[in-house]
């Protein structure tokens, strides 16, 4: 597997985690089970562009997220390229792109994935997971990491929650595998909406 340039990631971290605390105060809870090192996938719910770009700056492990392709090309793609991201065409069940995943995953690094496939304009808590991201995890023996995003991104304000849940080990059941892991993500965003009222 060719590693890919990371070094825009490397550089940019640190003022992308200044600029993250300085206009948003995330509150994060459950830093603590993202270990140091080992292969993680980190996986949950998509509400703004501004997801990855925020969990960018509150973990300290460098996140390889698959992004649509569309962000590789025109004046911002060198900056996704930068990132180290795995493009995904969403018009196709992209075996490439996870493929990647699974590699990248096999060097103990860290893929980052928002299951949903893209954001979540729909009146729904959540929209349905694609398989991509537990499959990930069971070829490469990998643990996955959900995660929970909640509240808005007002500037200067404390209102989004990002919250980390314990590492979890997927069985050869993928579908199952998978329902569980969304409803794990579903309720704990219903317990966030009801906290908020």
């Amino acid at each position: 597997m060719k590693k890919k340039d990371t070094t825009f990631y490397k550089i940019g971290k640190p003022l992308t985690a200044f600029i993250i605390k300085l206009f948003f105060h995330p509150k994060v809870i459950g830093l603590e089970n993202i270990p140091k090192k080992g292969r993680i996938l980190l996986a949950g719910n998509h509400t703004k562009w501004l997801d990855p770009v925020t969990l960018v700056g509150v973990t300290k492990r460098q996140i390889h997220f698959l992004a649509k392709e569309e962000l590789f090309h025109g004046k911002a793609g060198w900056i996704v390229r930068g990132m180290g991201c795995v493009p995904v065409n969403r018009k196709i069940h992209d075996k490439n792109a996870l493929q990647e995943a699974i590699d990248y995953l096999k060097e103990d690094l860290c893929v980052g994935i928002f299951p949903e496939g893209t954001i979540n304009r729909t009146e729904d808590v959540i929209m349905p997971f694609k398989i991509g991201a537990v499959k990930s995890c069971y070829e490469a023996n990998a643990e996955l990491i959900p995660f929970i995003i909640t509240g808005k991104y007002k500037v200067f304000g404390k209102s989004v929650t990002i919250e980390f849940l314990k590492p979890r080990k997927i069985g050869e059941n993928l579908e199952e595998e998978n329902n569980q892991f969304m409803e794990i993500v579903k309720n704990k965003l219903i317990e966030g909406k009801k906290s908020n009222e």
